[in-house]
């Protein structure tokens, strides 16, 4: 979450240029604001008309603008962002920083800074292991300027190695990680919040597993929201397409019983999230080999035993050991509000999170998800949003709560 953040956001010329653009968004969409710079070799592969339009703000390019030079608007840039991120960043644009050569608006804001600089190097790959890029890496290091990337990868001149720009969902993730560190107002710093994602597997046999139809992304989308607000979360997931988030506490489990164990052995916390999709059910024993199939063509019979009821059993601990808030999900596919007014009193949980996910819907696996909230006073529909606009809307609940128990 990065609300009211101002990022001054200088764009490069290379052919990862294109790349910038789904940064923009990124920050746009977690609240951010972007003012972009870019140098006149970076308008050979993006326009400031494009660049412009999805900031929201018009794209700088030139030094001497005689508009906001009369209010010397390149110390004014760097005077009004919260953090400069470089990206993408060219082996002659770190040279430029390096060196401190001033001689365009990008140069010059960069020499008159007085702001953490992210810098997201793309290269050729024989350009970025040269002996003169790597002497400007350290120079700029040892200017407290941080590095993400470059990666391994196929060149757009056809050689592979290192020298592709980080992917934006990784920059982006290093501007979150600075503003967690270092932001002093963010609402949920000092919390530690509990996040469990993913979906639970119970083994038939060595082969065969029951599991869930989660992809993980709500989950994972809800712990980055929670972490960009500044709070500590310990991240108990399973099988998932997604990876975790970065800069949480990661427990990796397969079965119920393991997120029982995982959950309990990571209390107290602040704040429990159970998104997790669990078994409610495991074969009594599972195979030591794999089941074969007969030859009287019958199939086998599996025996079913209750997994422990994770969400349950931490709503139920005594308060001196209880979340403060112990919110579960509940995935339906009819009569959502009946099912899940019952599961929360059920369940013992202060709120709940409905969701259809029956067919057609294409909640899960898919990247919006449409809720209802539910607590001790009724329900509300929350507008049909991204899993990501979730987690964030979630995120602004949980912070007003504790603001206000405080």
């Amino acid at each position: 979450m990065l609300a009211g953040r101002k990022i001054l956001l200088i764009i490069t010329g290379g052919i990862a240029a294109f790349k910038a653009i789904d940064l923009i968004r990124l920050i746009k969409k977690s609240g951010g604001e972007v003012q972009p710079i870019l140098t006149a070799s970076a308008q050979e592969f993006v326009t400031p008309l494009t660049t412009g339009t999805i900031a929201g703000k018009a794209a700088l390019t030139e030094l001497f603008d005689l508009t906001r030079e009369s209010e010397i608007g390149h110390i004014e840039l760097v005077r009004d962002a919260d953090l400069i991120v470089v990206a993408p960043c060219t082996a002659n644009f770190m040279a430029k920083m390096a060196n401190g050569l001033a001689d365009d608006l990008a140069s010059t804001a960069i020499l008159a800074r007085d702001k953490h600089v992210i810098v997201a190097p793309a290269m050729n790959v024989k350009m970025w292991s040269g002996a003169p890029t790597q002497r400007n890496l350290n120079l700029i290091v040892d200017d407290g300027m941080q590095i993400v990337g470059p990666d391994d990868g196929e060149m757009a001149c056809g050689e592979f190695g290192p020298g592709r720009m980080a992917e934006p969902e990784t920059v982006f993730a290093a501007i979150q990680d600075y503003f967690y560190t270092f932001g002093d107002d963010l609402p949920l710093k000092g919390k530690r919040i509990l996040v469990t994602s993913g979906a639970t597997r119970e083994p038939l046999d060595p082969v065969r597993y029951l599991t869930n139809a989660s992809s993980g992304k709500q989950g994972t989308a809800i712990a980055a929201a929670l972490r960009a607000a500044g709070a500590e979360i310990e991240f108990v997931t399973g099988a998932a397409d997604v990876p975790p988030p970065n800069g949480v506490n990661v427990t990796q489990i397969t079965t119920a019983q393991d997120m029982y164990d995982a959950v309990h052995e990571a209390l107290p916390c602040d704040v429990a999230i159970f998104c997790a999709a669990v078994s409610d059910w495991r074969p009594k024993k599972a195979d030591a080999e794999k089941i074969k199939k007969k030859g009287d063509g019958k199939a086998p019979s599996l025996e079913m035993v209750l997994n422990p009821d994770i969400l349950k059993s931490v709503a139920a601990l005594e308060p001196v050991e209880r979340p403060r808030l112990v919110i579960g999900f509940a995935a339906e596919t009819e009569n959502v509000i009946e099912h899940a007014t019952a599961k929360l009193d059920r369940k013992g949980c202060d709120w709940l999170l409905a969701n259809d996910v029956s067919a057609g819907t294409g909640t899960f696996g898919g990247d919006n998800n449409s809720v209802i909230f539910f607590d001790d006073q009724g329900h509300q529909n929350w507008a049909q949003m991204s899993k990501v606009e979730v987690g964030q809307t979630l995120t602004n609940r949980i912070a007003s709560f504790l603001k206000q128990s405080d």
